[in-house]
């Protein structure tokens, strides 16, 4: 039996950009895509403005906004390009949803910056942080669920998780550490929204992925089953 800690593991498939977007179910994972995307963004609005700590990635994207004059959504679709070319070595495969994160994530969340009004109270800016990493958390084992090629941050996680063997909760709190650092050294602050965050995504994201990821493996079982049939007099 498999483990459940590598049960989502198993069930992403390693498939090309055209693969992905032939293997079934299109328009369900396209939706399924979108509606990450826009949770994500949404928690990175949430964690911003909670002011008790942003998530390790957006410590480090505000970090470098206090160096150039443009948004942090700019940073963000900025950071990102800069990102894959981290997938090279790792030989990374991406997709129609990678291309998507890149271009959308930023933008989805300045307006959510726009839109939520900065709250004024202790308990409801702690409400803010645990939203955004829920929000975070769903959003990312949607999209990534829908396999139609991981964002870049998550791109990088899967891709580290298949070249090491590691659980998805150990690669990614390592990556959110290596990050938060980072963005320290550049001279952004930290809270314990930004330690809940680093350490609560990943198992969150490891619960939640077998219950929404995409399992491709059985829309190509079921097609190629006819042919896979032995027959019983042979």
């Amino acid at each position: 039996m498999t483990k459940p800690a590598r049960a989502a593991d198993e069930l992403l498939t390693d498939l090309g950009p055209l693969q992905q977007l032939r293997a079934g179910r299109l328009p369900e994972r396209v939706g399924r895509l979108l509606a990450g995307l826009a949770l994500y963004g949404l928690s990175i609005a949430f964690m911003i403005e909670s002011a008790v700590g942003a998530s390790p990635w957006d410590v480090f994207h505000v970090g470098v906004a206090r160096h150039v004059p443009i948004s942090l959504g700019t940073v963000l679709t900025v950071a990102s390009v800069g990102v894959l070319l981290a997938w090279i070595p790792l030989r990374q495969k991406p997709g129609a949803g990678t291309v998507a994160n890149t271009l959308l994530l930023g933008p989805f969340a300045d307006v959510g910056l726009l839109l939520l009004p900065a709250p004024d109270s202790l308990v409801l800016r702690i409400g803010y942080m645990l939203a955004g990493v829920a929000l975070c958390a769903v959003g990312t084992a949607l999209y990534v669920g829908a396999q139609l090629g991981p964002g870049p941050r998550d791109g990088l996680m899967t891709g580290l998780v298949r070249r090491t063997g590691r659980s998805v909760r150990l690669v990614r709190t390592g990556i959110e550490l290596t990050v938060l650092f980072a963005g320290m050294a550049l001279g952004a602050t930290v809270g314990p929204g930004t330690v809940v965050f680093a350490l609560g995504v990943g198992p969150l994201t490891q619960v939640l992925l077998p219950y929404l990821v995409v399992d491709l493996r059985r829309e190509s079982r079921v097609e190629r089953a006819p042919e896979a049939t032995p027959c019983p007099s042979c």
